[in-house]
């Protein structure tokens, strides 16, 4: 216990005084997690204490952290990065004098210029390790690299978090139905399962009724549940999951999930509501992004989305002005990742292109000592982004049988305001484009009119959603008669 206190008092001091992180200490701080939990069966009370988990911190101290936080990361990437160099030498800025209050001073990092050329933005203090590539369902993928040192840094908080923040434990069984191709997270999630003790099945984006066979077939592993117990998946792919399942009449006891982990798009309530009658299963969403990675948010039990502290700052500014979005507004998360947590690809405030509103009032809730914010809105792409979300066009869609999951949408112009175009089924139910109008209404969304299609040929082209990234299978595969090697 005594070496426990020590390494936890050693990344303590580390981040306080804004110097290099070892890695070691993370990752034994979370191996003496695992062997509490062996011996005891349940995490400590001192575990709020564990990196990560953002507990209350007096707000002087938090301006001290967040001063000093600041101008170091602003000095390691003015120092070794080209990007930076070039853009505070134009400005004549020193970064040693910025505080909180004088942040703004630095220009926001749009999203095209990591994309255009993501060298400019690695240290050359870094060892690049490992190139981590986002989805591209929003534009062209951005590319972002890490140090080794880095990756074992997110595994460590990654394995605290499954332990505190999802209760994983060595009787359980991840199955992960993301994007094979997208390193980082399955990186995280696999080395941090299985340091649990958890078992840790791969499956991919592959046919829904595929993954659905998977969830549902018995383990036979000896210590473990008998199935699979946890699910992490993007919104789209878990929508494509429950229309197989609602489909061919699958029912919640056919599974043994107890939660389902879902990231990386916008999850609508109806949707959520439909995952918990088809899995029996507890829904919960996070906010992470590569760029930003290890700053994030936590949704509490109230529906805000908190945002983390430690590891990063947080500005929510006005997508046209960069001035910051008022009480009840609505703008971008722009994000500044500290050092000394990343040290590879450095980002001042980077432009996510997520909306959130901002409170009107300070939220009362089990996090309230963190910022809030809405949940994520959608992705910023103009100024009729912000008044037709796409939080508001799911919550409106995804509460209809008679609309496929995942759901299929485009807006065009039109004279009285856009003009939504769905996809619905073949045959629909009396009254969908009624109930889709009121509801709109209801909700003001500023729609010059709706207009159902049941062709996807006839619509205007729709935005790719994750659940697009299908990866193939044998299992897929159904051969009539002939297989390899049969005489002909």
């Amino acid at each position: 216990m005594f070496g426990t206190a020590f390494r936890q008092l050693r990344y303590s001091t580390a981040i306080l005084r804004n110097r290099r992180i070892r890695p070691g200490d993370l990752e034994r701080i979370a191996r003496d997690l695992i062997e509490t939990l062996a011996e005891f069966g349940e995490p400590g009370e001192d575990s709020v204490l564990l990196p990560g988990q953002s507990g209350a911190v007096d707000p002087d101290v938090r301006r001290t952290v967040t001063a000093r936080s600041l101008r170091a990361t602003a000095r390691a990437a003015v120092r070794h990065t080209p990007y930076y160099r070039r853009a505070f030498e134009d400005l004549s800025l020193d970064p040693d004098t910025l505080t909180p209050e004088t942040w703004e001073q630095v220009p926001v990092t749009p999203k095209s210029a990591l994309r255009g050329l993501p060298a400019a933005f690695v240290s050359a203090a870094s060892v690049p390790s490992l190139m981590a590539l986002t989805t591209g369902t929003s534009g062209t993928p951005t590319s972002v690299w890490f140090s080794r040192a880095e990756v074992e840094i997110m595994v460590a908080m990654s394995t605290v978090s499954a332990v505190l923040g999802m209760g994983l434990r060595p009787r359980h069984s991840m199955a992960y139905a993301g994007c094979s191709r997208a390193t980082l997270p399955l990186l995280n999630v696999e080395e941090s399962v299985t340091r649990i003790g958890a078992a840790f099945v791969p499956i991919g984006t592959v046919e829904p009724a595929v993954t659905l066979d998977r969830l549902a077939a018995p383990l036979g592993l000896r210590g473990k549940a008998p199935q699979i117990t946890h699910l992490t998946v993007a919104a789209s792919y878990l929508a494509a999951l429950v229309e197989e399942a609602e489909r061919h009449d699958w029912q919640a006891s056919d599974f043994g999930l107890e939660s389902v982990g879902v990231g990386g798009e916008v999850l609508s309530e109806p949707l959520r509501k439909r995952a918990e009658a088809v899995f029996g299963a507890r829904i919960t969403s996070s906010y992470m992004m590569t760029e930003t990675v290890p700053s994030g948010g936590t949704v509490c039990g109230a529906g805000h989305l908190h945002h983390t502290t430690e590891f990063g700052h947080l500005e929510v500014l006005d997508p046209q002005t960069w001035e910051p979005t008022p009480p009840g507004g609505v703008g971008v998360i722009v994000q500044t990742p500290y050092v000394p947590y990343r040290d590879c690809t450095l980002l001042l405030r980077y432009d996510t292109g997520d909306l959130v509103r901002r409170p009107e009032t300070a939220p009362e809730c089990e996090l309230a000592h963190m910022p809030a914010t809405s949940l994520i809105l959608g992705r910023w792409s103009g100024p009729s982004s912000r008044a037709v979300t796409t939080r508001s066009l799911l919550e409106l869609l995804e509460a209809e049988p008679d609309i496929p999951l995942p759901a299929r949408y485009a807006l065009t112009e039109g004279s009285g305001g856009p003009l939504l175009h769905v996809l619905t089924r073949r045959r629909t139910g009396a009254g969908l484009l009624g109930r889709l109008e009121d509801r709109a209404t209801a909700a003001g969304l500023a729609l010059g009119g709706i207009v159902l299609h049941d062709d996807p040929a006839g619509m205007p082209a729709t935005g790719p959603v994750r659940a697009d990234l299908r990866e193939h299978t044998f299992e897929s595969v159904r051969p009539a008669a002939a297989t390899l090697g049969s005489p002909a």
